[in-house]
């Protein structure tokens, strides 16, 4: 079998690696390069293979990174089964269709405001619309947990909990290669989540591999104690709501604001922080959290008491979904504190720019990061520090105080990944992916450090196992 390392190799957005088996071609993940507009836009429209010949995907979870570039694929030809966990089947249907809607709309915004400045410049169009969303849906086949399930003539899968987000898997292959003549094992991780984060059951471990493709988001370092969490954003809050100003929180509509709701609830009940309004303004968040209560069985035990108690950790008294943009619009003069939750996590696409765009000038307002900002994104550069960044076409200066919180983050750090690999018998090698490439390089040398055969693939660079 050979794997062609076809994006997030050395770097963290955009997931994709082609399995190439038995005249088959089975591909893992299909996700959305995320960073500069014109550099997302020609990365997500080239494929170091051709759409058409893919035989069916395995997707590993419904963050846009790793399935956002699904519709444009079977656009352009890709016609098998897409297998995901039910969740993942369910949270993808919602994503992808936001997605699709949030371009359509960044576009339009794009053409209307940054013409006038750049009236030479030919317009960026989506990379796929509603109706592409639809016709991809229709390939999404959803297995359970821990049932096998054949994928293609010689190959054979298992989904396992990654504790990342509801419904991510980590997938275990029982391979055999005809060419060869063998029969082994091998795993893709997707993105793995912490131990004993609220809300979601712990990562799986899992049984024999022989060849692991893991990622390494925070390989090269270790995160603040998840017990920490609650002082700190209360901390924030107050000290924000104090000036009067508004908290600014770009968050994946999915799992992390359902996180932050949690938290935030749990702070408003033992009156943590003043009793000050929190807008969740994002439809598909509204929409999520439906899903979530779809889907208890991959709840830890704290959540499903919580729900069984009657309680919803997800809806009290300070907290308002804000689906309608107008309501939206109307934040922009809403006067005194408040806390505004808002994707894209990266402050790349959707409403927490334009919040950022109507904010960021303000010196009583907070910024709070509580994810992961790859390279060049909006987020990076301001948790970097710039003080002068461009929002659609318009330089603005950063006045806002802007805070990082990486207890929050839902990826696994260097002693969870070393702990999730050491409980695997059998590894013979392992391929670190979905990383910066110095974070990459340096989980490879720890773990080589530990006897470990590792090694960082090169984008579209094809190996043989």
């Amino acid at each position: 079998m050979k794997i062609r390392f076809c994006g997030a190799a050395r770097e963290v957005t955009g997931s994709k690696h082609l399995l190439m088996l038995n005249d088959k071609r089975i591909l893992l993940d299909c996700g959305m390069y995320q960073g500069p507009r014109k550099e997302s836009f020609a990365k997500n429209n080239a494929y170091p293979f051709d759409p058409r010949s893919i035989d069916s995907m395995i997707l590993s979870h419904a963050h846009i990174d790793h399935c956002g570039n699904i519709p444009a694929l079977s656009h352009k030809g890709f016609k098998g089964k897409i297998y995901s966990t039910l969740a993942t089947k369910d949270l993808a249907s919602y994503m992808l269709m936001d997605s699709a809607m949030i371009q359509a709309r960044d576009m339009e915004y794009i053409k209307k405001h940054e013409k006038a400045n750049k009236p030479n410049q030919a317009p960026i169009e989506p990379l796929y619309t509603v109706e592409d969303v639809k016709e991809a849906m229709t390939q999404f086949v959803g297995v359970e947990y821990e049932k096998a399930f054949p994928v293609e003539d010689g190959l054979a899968a298992c989904f396992y909990d990654a504790g990342h987000i509801l419904g991510s898997a980590i997938t275990h292959f029982v391979v055999y290669d005809k060419e060869k003549n063998q029969r082994f094992t091998m795993a893709y991780t997707g993105d793995i989540g912490r131990r004993s984060l609220p809300i979601l059951k712990d990562p799986q471990y899992l049984p024999q591999t022989d060849y692991l493709i893991i990622e390494s988001t925070y390989g090269d370092r270790f995160h603040e104690p998840i017990e920490d969490v609650q002082a700190q954003l209360a901390d924030i809050v107050n000290k924000t709501a104090q000036k009067g100003g508004k908290i600014l929180i770009p968050a994946f509509a999915l799992e992390r604001t359902q996180e932050l709701i949690y938290y935030f609830n749990e702070l408003s009940k033992n009156k943590a922080i003043p009793q000050i309004p929190i807008f969740v303004d994002s439809p598909l968040s509204v929409k999520l959290s439906d899903v979530f209560k779809a889907h208890p069985e991959c709840f830890d035990e704290a959540t499903r008491k919580l729900i069984h108690g009657k309680e919803n950790p997800f809806g009290f008294g300070t907290l308002k979904y804000i689906s309608d943009p107008e309501d939206s619009k109307k934040l922009n003069s809403y006067k005194g504190p408040c806390i505004i939750i808002s994707a894209s996590g990266m402050a790349e696409h959707g409403r927490i720019v334009h919040h950022l765009k109507n904010n960021i000038e303000d010196p009583k307002a907070t910024v709070l990061f509580v994810g992961y900002q790859a390279d060049r994104t909006l987020g990076r550069k301001l948790v970097e520090g710039l003080k002068v960044i461009n929002i659609f076409g318009k330089q603005y200066k950063v006045n806002a105080n802007i805070v990082k919180m990486d207890a929050f983050s839902g990826h696994a750090d260097r002693s969870d990944l070393i702990d999730f690999v050491s409980n695997i018998k059998g590894l013979k090698k392992i391929f670190i992916v979905h990383g910066e490439e110095q974070q990459s390089l340096t989980f490879a040398a720890h773990l080589k450090e530990l006897g470990y055969d590792a090694y960082v693939p090169k984008f579209a660079e094809e190996v043989e196992i």
